[in-house]
């Protein structure tokens, strides 16, 4: 069996190879074996095709090793595509050759295991076709947010990881030693992003970024895969539409390239393809207490939106929509804050449908040196530790914004999903490290 005759099995399952000899190979599925005859589910990256191995053709010794072989043993075969539509795909092979590359033995994951063992078997569990599904989805989502920036003029850069100082709440922050002093995991690129816009003018990135919430909630990790973005001379509203234009495009790609896998997941697409019409809605904070409190919600104007709020306020919208003007108390030090109102800042979330809740948080950022020094002290921080940032406000200051959109939330939505844990190979959580 040479390299080039290798053809992957959405090709077979395409159905224009009927009548022809092809040779694929994966990982065996789903086995039986009834008399002299091995009815042989194969997967591969691309999909699953059922392989008769029948001992007339290939010998009594294939069929036999089948009977005591064990799911994902690796396998390659070669035989006759045949329309079946009992099988599943519509189509199947009838081997000629029938070889075991890799044996395997007693695979762990039977079916009906607890969630714990199947995090504990994490590196087993990813190997099924559901799991092959969700992360094709999310290339796709990463992709299409790539090209987004690519095709609209922006300039992607390498921000670090490791920082001298929190730019989120410091409650929140992962504490690393650095040769002689304390450094910190990245919470988000903001802050050097900024830096860069005053020679590119228009920058984003994709890193991870990290939490240490104490909460474990089904949309929270503690490591997460972060698409920033920032842009000199954007006010607020330029930066929504920037918001709103890249999850229309990241929804639309995926809907085109990805329908079968959303459709195999039980993914509802008309809902979905709500979000690919633009301008979303937008409400003020004063408008989504005001909806909540209708709603029975237990919460004052000055309260932060909890996962909570959030789900009764997303359940209220078919689409994507905004919220904006948040109290300054439960928003970030480096947010403008509104010339006509000073008690509410220049910020947004952008919140997903269905009660998935946010999913992007941006803002227009303080550019008056004064103004961002007195927040800082306001929010107890140390003006030494961002006398840099402070120093981007002294040399040719401009209005500039941007925003912040949690990968692995927006493929939970755009999936469908019940957990976050499920849009990552290897979800990093509160009291959770393996492998």
């Amino acid at each position: 069996m040479t390299q080039n005759k290798w053809i992957p099995i959405a090709s077979v399952l395409q159905g224009e190879l009927v009548g022809r000899t092809v040779c694929i190979r994966g990982w065996i599925y789903r086995r039986s074996v009834v008399g002299g005859k091995a009815f042989v589910r194969i997967r591969d990256s691309t999909g699953v095709i059922q392989v008769v191995v029948d001992r007339s053709r290939v010998g009594a010794r294939a069929v036999k090793e089948l009977k005591d072989i064990g799911l994902e043993a690796s396998v390659e075969a070669c035989g006759t595509v045949v329309e079946q539509p009992r099988a599943p795909g519509g189509y199947e092979i009838h081997a000629d050759r029938f070889n075991i590359i890799g044996y395997s033995r007693d695979f762990p994951i039977k079916g009906g295991e607890g969630l714990e063992y199947l995090l504990d078997n994490r590196h087993l569990v990813l190997r099924s076709p559901r799991y092959a599904r969700l992360m094709k989805i999310k290339h796709t989502i990463l992709r299409a947010g790539r090209e987004y920036f690519i095709s609209n003029g922006w300039w992607e850069v390498t921000p670090p990881i490791l920082t001298a100082s929190a730019c989120e709440g410091g409650a929140t922050l992962f504490p690393v030693k650095y040769f002689e002093r304390t450094a910190y995991l990245s919470q988000s690129a903001q802050l050097y992003l900024e830096v860069l816009i005053y020679s590119l003018e228009k920058v984003w990135s994709l890193t991870p970024s990290f939490r240490a919430e104490k909460s474990r909630t089904r949309r929270h990790l503690a490591e997460y895969w972060h698409l920033e973005a920032e842009a000199a001379w954007y006010n607020m509203d330029d930066m929504m539409r920037v918001s709103e234009e890249l999850v229309s495009y990241i929804v639309e790609k995926t809907l085109e390239e990805r329908r079968r896998d959303l459709e195999e997941i039980g993914r509802n697409l008309d809902t979905l393809k709500q979000a690919v019409n633009t301008p979303y809605p937008r409400i003020r904070y004063d408008e989504a207490i005001e909806i909540l409190q209708t709603k029975g919600v237990n919460i004052e104007w000055g309260a932060d939106l909890g996962a909570d709020e959030e789900r009764v306020l997303a359940i209220e919208f078919e689409q994507p929509f905004f919220i904006t003007h948040f109290p300054k108390e439960i928003k970030s030090f480096y947010m403008k804050l509104d010339p006509r109102d000073d008690r509410v800042v220049l910020g947004f979330d952008l919140l997903a449908p269905e009660g998935y809740g946010e999913i992007i948080g941006g803002s227009e950022r303080e550019d008056d040196y004064e103004a961002l020094l007195k927040r800082i002290v306001e929010n107890g921080l140390n003006p030494e530790d961002y006398k840099w940032y402070l120093d981007l406000r002294r040399y040719g200051s401009v209005p500039h914004s941007g925003f912040g959109l949690g990968i692995e939330r927006l493929a939970m939505w755009i999936a469908g999903l019940n957990h976050i844990r499920d849009t990552i190979p290897f979800p990093r959580f509160r009291g959770r490290i393996y492998p």
